[in-house]
Parts: structure tokens; sequence; C-alpha cells
């Protein structure tokens, strides 16, 4: 899962990214209104997590280009204030959820995972695609159930070939999912075949079927044709 945090009081959203980090997920920052627009102009998430007052701009206006711009962001909104019309401006833009400072990072997590399971694959924990069952709580993969060990990022690349099935992913959109946007000085992107060849490997081995097929010149698709 990638994340983008924008939020101004650094302590805080450190703690945020070192606490999703450490779950295994992509987590980067942004302190102010013209970098966090930057961001989200550049690169995709899968959940942003938006404070309401920045230094140099309103992070509604954040929310609204998002939805003007119909990116598929979840969008949760964390913010010191706690006016009705706040919550109700923002749910009326587009956020998915809000969430009032000071909070539990646990309550936090959910929060996000809720939106992204929602927005991704229609609010179920579970995943199945043909003989491959996943739950996405307990990170766990099983083919005709038996479960089947992967890394972190061969976990996370699984989850985002399933969440765009029938789709066509470039390498560097799988490499900037997966590391974030300091993959970009990267000088090529052959690590990605190695992540896709072990889990194509360990998929087949549990008795699957290869799933993951390359479209030359393009990138890769997951599709049970």
């Amino acid at each position: 899962m990638k994340i983008l945090i924008i939020e101004d009081e650094r302590g805080l959203s450190e703690s945020i990214a070192d606490y999703f980090a450490e779950a295994g997920n992509i987590c980067e920052q942004a302190a102010d209104y013209m970098s966090a627009m930057a961001k989200i102009k550049l690169y995709s998430y899968d959940c942003v997590l938006l404070d309401i007052t920045l230094p140099d701009g309103n992070g509604l206006n954040l929310l609204k280009h998002l939805k003007q711009s119909n990116d598929p962001a979840g969008v949760l909104i964390i913010s010191a204030k706690n006016s009705l019309d706040d919550k109700l401006q923002g749910l009326d833009i587009g956020a998915d959820d809000y969430l009032v400072k000071p909070f539990h990072l646990s309550e936090l997590k959910a929060r996000v995972m809720a939106i992204v399971r929602r927005k991704t694959f229609g609010g179920s924990n579970i995943l199945n695609f043909n003989e491959i069952n996943i739950d996405l709580l307990a990170k766990e993969v099983k083919v005709n159930n038996v479960t089947v060990k992967f890394t972190r990022k061969e976990f996370a690349l699984l989850i985002y070939f399933l969440a765009n099935k029938g789709k066509v992913v470039s390498k560097n959109a799988i490499a900037e999912h997966l590391w974030g946007d300091g993959i970009d000085i990267a000088d090529n992107f052959d690590f990605i075949y190695s992540h896709i060849k072990n889990v194509r490997k360990k998929l087949e081995e549990a008795g699957c079927k290869d799933y993951i097929k390359a479209a030359y010149g393009m990138g890769y698709k997951l599709t049970d044709q």
C-alpha cells in the first residue's frame, strides 16, 4: 500500500510514516501545500492522509483537485479542527473519512485499511482469484488451500497486480508503487523482473496457473485468460 502523508507537524508525520512503513507500506510525506500538490500531480497513491490546515494553503483545495482529476486515491482527513462544518465540507467534497487529532495510530491504520479495501476490493478482507485466496489483514496467501510464503515486496506486488487485474501496468508504475518516488533515480528496473519472477515461481510451485503475462514493450498484466 502506498500512502501520502500531508501534514506540517513533523513529529506526527514521522510517527505515522514509521508506523505504516513498519508494516511494509510505502509512505511519502509533504509538509506544505505546494509540495503536496506537486506529489499528487506526479504520483499515484492508495490513500492520502490530508491535514486541512497547511502553512501555505488550504488542504481542502488539494482534496478538490484530487476529485476534479478523478484520482482514485482514498482520502482521510486528519485535522485538529473538530467543527461539524469542516467535517461536512470535507466529506461533501469527497473525502472518504475524517479523523480528529489526537488519535491512536492503530485507529488511523484501521480506517486507512477500510478505505483501501472499500475502494479496491469492495470492502472485503478476503480476496479470491481462481485458486488464489488472500487474507488482506493477516497478509496470508493460499493456493488451493495451501499457504505460500511471500516477502513483503512480493506480497505487495501480487496485491498490486490483482488490484489492476486485466490492466497492463508498466515497470515504472510497479516500481513507483512499491518503492516510492525515490525510484526516479534508478538506472534501470531489472530488479522488478526479479520480483515478478519470484512471485510467478512461488505461485506455480504451489500449483497455480501462470496468470502474470508480459506485455512486450509495455509492462505486465495479470489475466485469467
